[in-house]
């Protein structure tokens, strides 16, 4: 095989993996957050079994032994646990995200192409998952044994069926068998519906075809383990020619036990679909996992594979194909040119060109919409976070997730992953105090950690809040004092010390831990941010908790710019941070507080002159007269001063490369259509900067 064709088997590989690997993550925290363990969470073991089974399969089918070998381990593992041979606890759960952290390692290592030398050490994990194996549990008191459910029931069930029989025959509950038959045309939408609803009053314990009444229609016998009466039951079905519900365990008045009809000799798979996600995940326990989570691999996802609904390819076709013919009605004009210079000629190319340039931007919002993915692919990965590190600390946190549809581009998604992780660590450890602290100050043991996204605009925000203790603004001041970072005479704002947080080297923690406490984290975030074009904001109120504000833009690939000037260079400001513009005579110009402002529509707004941030020299002084570019983000304006609006321009934003990461203020470098390479300004960062106060920079 081909050094390329292996690539793209590689890619491939990765692609799937991370895509089972998000979703046994998923599984793994709402298994360890269900109060009954797997017994509460039947349908959720069991789609962990099944996604270890499919990782098995994928990884041997591309010769990946290590990767095949654990999760047949872990697999056989979670069948014990579905079958009610191996007892769900917290040593169990933590070999299992053990197994999991492993798994995303050895994966990993495969997208960044490891030799097999420096693969993950594999043996110490499949030694515990070997030690859980308790082997078959011993009925003492079989359930089944008395009889009362019809052979030819229990004949065609599955093992795992049958497992699920007995647990809800143990927990007293009655067993409901509801038959019912549909249209052969549209079987599959009735069956879902029908057992989406009988979810709703228990275990859909297994899903049985049977011969319909009529040759037209296909029946199914579903049985239902409820403590719910079946009149409710029934009631809620409707009246319904094709559904019959009766009780085949349990006393139940006015239900009448009637032996049910044959069924097909053929064991069937149980129709059980995976559970949902919830959106509220609790956190509990004092045990911590064996492999640390600055140890392991990045929770960044290692494919640049974007999955796309078709509908959005297709409408992407329509496109090109619209494309293709404006681009011969432009050659045709084109060429009639050469032999006539009628001026209907030049209408007509007129014509074209705008048809072009209206398909062209209709392409350039599909292939934005094709970049776009929601960020529950993030925030879904902060669940084991939060988990993690609330264990190593002996906290009990409950994570709310909301808006987590909200699209953004995959690319930002990927570089918010790392700031992201740091916050929801400093949140747990910072934050949110212990359960006894918690306790004495009257506040719920468990903490409240709330995640959340909102598009607002052509920004997206995303807030991280806590109910903990808040930030100590006079510890803050302290440490900036101690620092030399202010003096103690220095009339601060609250605005003003929290802005502290983000100076390198800045913590208030007196104790250094795995955690925190090192200076570093925060500055790192804000710089992160900053490249993003977004900024980031912290709220804080003692004894209440805090708030984190990161504001991104939804898309950095391919923009509207509106082209500046100012001095002798010319710069790109994102229109989509761009609210308006103004002329405002130097008269109108005031100085507070040691910054330039104007009053716009009876409110202060705060300047910000590009020349002076970045030092460069003017060949007059200051004009009369200036352009003012109003920016915002979340809540916050300003105007940036410039010598002249050149007008809009789409932009592709490039990056300027690690060498020059330390440039404040500038988020990439962008060519116009004239051929000249111009800076586009990080609006969020000058924003940051400026209304801080922090000094020039060359460029």
């Amino acid at each position: 095989m081909s050094t390329g064709s292996t690539n793209k088997a590689i890619k491939e590989f990765i692609a799937e993996a991370e895509e089972i690997l998000e979703k046994l993550n998923l599984d793994l925290c709402s298994l360890s957050f269900a109060e009954d363990g797997v017994d509460g969470a039947p349908d959720t073991i069991n789609s962990l079994f099944r996604g270890a089974h499919s990782l098995k399969g994928l990884s041997g089918m591309f010769g990946f032994d290590d990767i095949s070998e654990l999760s047949h381990q872990l697999e056989n593992l979670l069948d014990n646990l579905r079958l009610g041979r191996t007892d769900f606890s917290s040593a169990v759960s933590e070999v299992l995200f053990q197994s999991f952290d492993m798994l995303v390692l050895l994966v990993s290592s495969k997208g960044e192409g490891k030799e097999t030398a420096d693969q993950p050490d594999i043996a110490p994990v499949l030694a515990k998952l070997g030690n859980l194996f308790d082997g078959p549990a011993v009925e003492s008191d079989d359930p089944l044994a008395s009889g009362s459910i019809p052979s030819e029931l229990l004949n065609v069930l599955t093992e795992y069926e049958e497992h699920r029989l007995r647990d809800n025959l143990k927990r007293g509950r009655t067993l409901l068998l509801v038959r019912a038959s549909f249209s052969l045309d549209t079987f599959d939408q009735e069956l879902a519906a029908l057992t989406d609803l009988l979810k709703q009053y228990g275990e859909l314990i297994s899903t049985l075809p049977t011969s319909g009444d009529i040759s037209e229609r296909i029946g199914f016998q579903l049985m239902l383990g409820t403590e719910a009466a079946l009149e409710t039951v029934a009631a809620d079905i409707g009246n319904d020619e094709y559904i019959e519900i009766v009780s085949i365990s349990g006393k139940q008045a006015g239900s009448t036990k009637v032996e049910p009809e044959p069924v097909a000799t053929a064991a069937s798979e149980s129709a059980v679909e995976e559970a949902p996600s919830s959106a509220v995940s609790e956190v509990k326990g004092k045990s911590s996992s064996d492999l640390s989570e600055d140890g392991g691999a990045s929770l960044r996802s290692i494919s640049r594979t974007v999955r796309v609904d078709i509908d959005k390819l297709d409408h992407l076709m329509n496109i090109v194909g619209d494309l293709v013919l404006a681009k011969s009605s432009i050659v045709q004009l084109s060429s009639q040119f050469k032999g006539a210079g009628e001026a209907s000629l030049v209408s007509e190319l007129h014509k074209a060109s705008r048809g072009l340039e209206r398909r062209l931007d209709e392409l350039q919002g599909a292939v934005m919409d094709v970049r776009m993915v929601p960020v529950a692919q993030l925030f879904e990965k902060m669940t084991r976070i939060v988990r993690r590190v609330a264990n190593e600390l002996g906290k009990q946190i409950q994570l709310e997730i909301s808006g987590s549809d909200t699209e953004l581009d995959k690319l930002i998604v990927e570089d918010l992953t790392d700031p992201l992780v740091h916050i929801i660590r400093n949140a747990v450890d910072h934050g949110v105090e212990t359960p006894q602290e918690r306790e004495r100050l009257g506040k719920p043991v468990r903490a409240k950690l709330e995640l959340s996204a909102t598009q607002k605009g052509n920004h997206v925000v995303i807030e991280v809040a806590d109910d903990g203790s808040g930030i100590d603004l006079g510890r803050v001041k302290a440490k900036g004092i101690e620092k030399g970072l202010i003096r103690e005479s220095d009339e601060l704002s609250r605005e003003d010390l929290l802005d502290l947080l983000f100076v390198p080297g800045f913590s208030t923690k007196d104790e250094v831990s795995e955690l925190s406490g090192r200076g570093v984290g925060m500055d790192v975030v804000k710089n992160n941010i900053s490249a993003l074009s977004g900024m980031i904001e912290l709220n804080s109120e003692a004894g209440r908790g805090t708030t984190v504000v990161i504001t991104l833009p939804i898309t950095l690939a391919i923009i509207k710019a509106l082209v500046v000037t100012t001095g002798d260079r010319t710069y790109a400001i994102p229109i989509n941070a761009v609210l308006e513009t103004l002329m405002v005579e130097a008269a109108e110009i005031k100085t507070i507080e040691r910054r330039e402002v104007i009053e716009l529509r009876q409110s202060t707004l705060p300047l910000l002159h590009l020349a002076e941030f970045f030092g460069l020299e003017r060949k007059v002084g200051r004009p009369d007269r200036y352009f003012v570019a109003v920016v915002g983000l979340a809540e916050r304006r300003m105007g940036i001063v410039v010598d002249g609006l050149v007008g809009q321009q789409d932009v592709v934003i490039k990056s300027l490369g690690a060498s020059l990461a330390f440039v404040k203020g500038v988020a990439g470098a962008a060519d116009l259509g004239n051929q000249q390479t111009v800076l586009v300004l990080d609006v969020g960062g000058l924003m940051s900067d400026a209304l801080r106060g922090e000094g020039r920079l060359s460029v």
